[in-house]
């Protein structure tokens, strides 16, 4: 329970509908969807569109989507959004051409985006309002303009030079050449024209009308591989979640190519210790988040990829054998030397947000252009800025992630539900890029092993091996005491401040016994939780 002398949020209480989202007007967005009678589809699509349009450094429509949606009926449905490789992405291709990696600011860094298809899918199938009314909240932000806030101005300014490299990019999001300050107003003509467009015309006007020429004409100046059927042909789809239980809990996730699973395997390691048992601020169970988190990133990093080209074993993987196996190997005194650090992409810019409505309708959406502002470059006509997700890629042969034609790359972004006894009882996501599958084993401890409430779960202080410099430096939120920090350093750790927070997170939680809604929204980010 919150103290209330001291600084801070308390959680959310509403019992007909929720939201939960990283930007003010997004949250405002979604409970106005559901005031007019939206169910929480419609209102979670008009959020992240809202988003698309107001953090247009985290997520844009030219970027991809995951979601899992528990149904009013008990059904649990997952959805991945996530774009494929052009057709001639050939391994061979990028030797010829004396590419070893994928770099951010690249045309090989766009794969073709999965967002609109996404939306479009679920609003079809399982939304009550039509597309073109779901968009209108975002085409009034873009057209009529919106102010900068604090967190958002802090990501901005850190992508100045991305920005001027691309001209339509320094248009839209720089002011006289200068990042904007907190408080400026932004307003977005090329995309509110796009967006209308797409809310009269549908999905097709983004992959088969003049969007998709200005995104190709675009890439293909810059050396892409993209072609208008590449664009045409893409589709995402629906997937089987997958699930694994800790203390009593089922947590469901989406299955590869993102990393929920990795979420999963880290839990598994942690069940078979006692960490009700130690302070949770102290060093001996940051110590065991630390390792397990290095054990479930280095099988990450050996056999993630896209399962449609890859036979992944899921069922060792959250065999709970392999767990207590897993768990053995760390010591519980001191640092492992023994676990080999893999080297992938640091952690970027998403956005996750959460509705759950009176129908008990719950989504779990995740939309991102990974890095912050994606890949930088901006379709000239159509103001879509592409996102970079290319960049999980590896150009290493014979590696379950490595590039080719028509291939989904390892994600980051993975949104989770929580069930008790076959009964969803929370929405949650972790936003942060690859910290995510860390953060939900984090989110998840504090709530089930130290019964800390939705708030306290998510402001608590957070850790992470740095696994871009081969995970012997771990980042130390501020909040430990000195206390904690020399016992992790005695263990073996070497400890640094991360020059920002550690990613931000949402979460619902539905109380069935007294029918009432608690959300809570990370102060690490400019959001907020709000219900009727």
């Amino acid at each position: 329970m919150r103290d209330l002398f001291y600084p801070g949020r308390s959680v959310v209480h509403a019992t007909n509908g929720m939201a939960a989202t990283s930007h003010p007007l997004s949250t405002a967005t979604a409970v106005n969807i559901l005031n007019d009678g939206g169910n929480a589809i419609d209102a979670a699509i008009a959020a992240v569109a809202v988003q698309c349009v107001v953090e247009p450094h985290s997520t844009g429509i030219g970027g991809d989507c995951f979601c899992l949606l528990s149904k009013s009926s008990g059904e649990v449905i997952g959805y991945n959004g996530s774009g494929t490789t052009p057709s001639s992405a050939h391994l061979e291709w990028y030797n010829e051409n004396d590419i070893s990696f994928i770099e951010q600011n690249s045309p090989h860094s766009v794969t073709i985006p999965g967002a609109i298809d996404a939306w479009h899918t679920l609003l079809q199938d399982h939304g009550s309002m039509p597309l073109s009314e779901i968009l209108k909240p975002a085409i009034g932000y873009a057209e009529n303009g919106f102010s900068v806030h604090h967190r958002q101005q802090i990501d901005w300014a850190m992508c100045l030079e991305l920005l001027k490299n691309d001209p339509t990019s320094a248009s839209q999001f720089l002011i006289n050449n200068k990042i904007p300050s907190v408080g400026d107003i932004i307003k977005l003509p090329l995309l509110a024209h796009t967006l209308k467009e797409i809310a009269t015309n549908g999905r097709d006007a983004f992959y088969k009308g003049w969007m998709m020429e200005d995104m190709v004409s675009h890439l293909k100046k810059l050396g892409g591989l993209h072609s208008e059927e590449d664009f045409a042909n893409y589709t995402g789809k629906y997937i089987e979640p997958i699930k694994n239980n800790y203390r009593d809990y089922s947590v469901i996730e989406c299955p590869p190519n993102g990393q929920g699973i990795i979420a999963l395997a880290g839990l598994n390691i942690l069940s078979n210790f006692n960490i009700a048992d130690l302070p949770p601020d102290s060093p001996e169970r940051l110590h065991l988040e630390i390792e397990a988190t290095r054990i479930a990133y280095r099988d990450r990093g050996q056999f993630l990829g896209d399962p449609d080209f890859n036979e992944l074993p899921i069922g060792n993987w959250l065999n709970t054998n392999t767990g207590k196996l897993y768990a053995e190997q760390i010591d519980t005194k001191k640092r492992s030397s023994l676990i080999p650090g893999q080297l992938i992409v640091n952690h970027e810019d998403t956005v996750y947000l959460t509705v759950v409505d009176k129908d008990r309708n719950a989504i779990s959406l995740i939309n991102s252009l990974f890095k912050s502002f994606g890949s930088g470059l901006t379709a000239p006509r159509s103001g879509i800025i592409l996102h970079s997700r290319g960049e999980g890629f590896t150009l290493k042969p014979d590696h379950p992630n490595t590039i080719g034609p028509n291939k989904r790359p390892l994600h980051t972004i993975i949104p989770g539900l929580l069930a008790k006894n076959d009964q969803i009882v929370m929405s949650f996501g972790v936003m942060g890029g690859q910290y995510q599958a860390c953060g939900h084993m984090h989110l998840l401890t504090n709530l089930l092993d130290y019964g800390m409430d939705l708030q306290e779960a998510i402001d608590f202080p957070r850790i992470f091996p740095d696994f871009e410099n081969g995970d012997q430096r771990v980042q130390v939120e501020p909040g430990f005491n000195d206390q904690t920090l020399t016992g992790l350093k005695d263990m073996g750790h070497e400890l640094y401040t991360p020059e920002a927070p550690i990613g931000g997170a949402q979460a619902i939680w539905i109380d069935w016994e007294n029918n009432v809604l608690r959300g809570a929204s990370d102060p690490r980010k400019d959001g907020m939780a709000s219900g009727y």
